[in-house]
């Protein structure tokens, strides 16, 4: 329990030099609560503290104790070991914020439908060049991009790119290296794997969209 503490000093005394700022520091240091020091960054070495805080603060500090009578209880525990507390605890937050976007970011974004089985072996690695066929597709069926309609005499042409490198956007990185050559899948991907909260206007894909994409995975390299 804390214990009242009567002024030490009065205005007058306090605006003028009798009074210095290592006096100040030493008096609210022992007489103010520990949360009250921290929060006024009146904790730590008394030569320290009188040294870098500026004698306005110290008197606002001083009359701002017997305002809120934050004085110092006999059991209460150091400034230090508070100090110590709150960075244990803003620790633990932190981790454990970290842990959770980890594991959010570990859970996929997309799904796939197989439409038609392949006939290869095995499915590509990180680093492997892929040609792939697509049509990219708006959730309202809008399409805003594909490579499977011939231009002119020339027939259509694979996509070929190395998978797993950022080449392309994340849901078509971990989609494609689920398939075996000659599958076809359709593809739904979240936004956070396609072009997130900024969209791509040039493509005529929208903030936050989700994205549908029909894709065959032609050949492996």
């Amino acid at each position: 329990m804390s214990v009242e503490i009567a002024p030490k000093w009065t205005g007058e005394e306090l605006s003028g030099e009798s009074v210095s700022k290592k006096d100040l520091v030493s008096f609210l240091q022992e007489s103010a609560s520990n949360e009250f020091l921290l929060t006024h960054k009146l904790n730590g070495k008394l030569a320290n503290v009188a040294k870098t805080a500026k004698r306005p603060a110290l008197i606002a500090a001083y009359h701002a104790l017997f305002e809120t009578k934050q004085f110092r209880s006999g059991d209460e525990v150091s400034a230090a070991d508070i100090k110590a507390k709150k960075l244990e605890e803003s620790q633990a937050d932190s981790q454990a914020s970290q842990s959770e976007a980890k594991q959010q970011d570990l859970e996929p974004k997309y799904t796939k439908k197989v439409t038609k089985k392949g006939s290869g072996g095995r499915c590509p690695s990180k680093g492997d060049r892929v040609s792939v066929f697509y049509t990219g597709m708006l959730e309202d069926g809008k399409v805003f991009d594909s490579n499977t309609t011939a231009k002119g005499r020339k027939a259509p042409t694979p996509l070929k790119f190395k998978v797993g490198t950022g080449q392309v956007i994340r849901g078509w990185d971990e989609g494609l290296m689920t398939m075996v050559q000659g599958e076809k899948a359709r593809l739904t991907i979240q936004s956070e794997w396609a072009y997130g909260q900024r969209g791509n206007e040039a493509g005529g894909i929208p903030p936050n969209a989700t994205l549908i994409f029909d894709v065959e995975l032609v050949s492996i390299d």
